[in-house]
């Protein structure tokens, strides 16, 4: 097929209208809990067309339909992976895990095995910053992470725990050497260390779905979530099991820099929540 010939098929799609895009928009925000702004119509268009042509289909009408008719799921889980940003970085907002790492040297030093769970690890490396930080601080085996995402795409990658050098240039060199294996000479990516490997579990979680879980994780990392949920999830309407409390009375709640629980210090803006979550 010739440039011009996909040019003409992809023009064949005619734009988004506001009335879709609220009816995508509603979908998104019913089924997990995506709050899809008004202003962004252009990049759900730009995100879904690619879907809809790759389905052999001609409207966003069309694409919409096969979405909701669809038993099996897949294509939901495909939209919502279209939808998400999935922007992350080994470290990112340092002062969370500073926070963590004096948690972890006085009151949870003498833990025999510490939970934690990473609601929303989208491609790791949230998740391979955590088992790190617990190994240099409690030592080996005395750690188990839960690395949970609505995403099968990046769920996949994280599991892999593969990364380029670039994505690995701020990660301690003492990290690299002692938790990280490297490939190629000069190191082309680095991959986890199957020791630390063994110490995460991942898990396909819905958060807006009611959720059983059979253990209690004295922190959890919800950060990339509350990027997306609106106060209908992050203020008047906690996350909670149906397996009991989730987390331990005292346990640490990182919201991320964009959730607001309490006054901005960053002890208050990670603990201020209380009660079941």
């Amino acid at each position: 097929m010739t440039q011009n010939a996909n040019l003409q098929e992809w023009d064949a799609i005619r734009p988004l209208s506001h009335r879709e895009f609220e009816e995508f928009r509603s979908l998104a925000h019913r089924t997990f809990g995506l709050d899809l702004k008004a202003g962004k119509e252009e990049l759900v268009s730009a995100r879904l067309r690619k879907l809809v042509r790759g389905s052999g289909l001609r409207s966003f009408q069309e694409y919409y339909r096969q979405v909701v008719e669809d038993s099996t799921g897949r294509t939901l889980a495909s939209m919502i992976d279209a939808l998400t940003t999935n922007h992350t970085s080994f470290l990112r907002e340092p002062d969370h895990f500073d926070f963590l790492r004096q948690r972890l040297s006085s009151e949870f030093a003498n833990s025999e095995r510490l939970e934690i769970w990473s609601a929303a690890c989208s491609t790791g490396e949230e998740v391979w910053t955590l088992a790190c930080l617990l190994n240099d601080c409690l030592g080996p085996n005395r750690g188990r992470i839960l690395a949970t995402d609505i995403s099968n795409r990046v769920l996949k990658a994280a599991s892999e725990g593969c990364y380029g050098a670039d994505r690995c240039a701020g990660i301690p060199a003492a990290w690299l050497s002692r938790y990280f294996m490297a490939e190629g000479r000069p190191a082309r990516s680095y991959r986890i260390a199957p020791a630390i490997r063994a110490q995460v579990q991942f898990q396909r979680v819905n958060l807006v779905e009611r959720i059983s879980l059979a253990r209690q994780f004295p922190v959890i990392f919800c950060r990339n979530v509350m990027i997306y949920f609106d106060r209908r999830f992050t203020g008047s309407r906690p996350v909670r099991s149906t397996g009991g409390p989730n987390r331990r009375r005292n346990g640490g709640l990182p919201g991320g820099r964009r959730l607001r629980t309490g006054p901005d210090d960053v002890r208050a803006r990670l603990l201020h929540r209380t009660g079941p979550v």
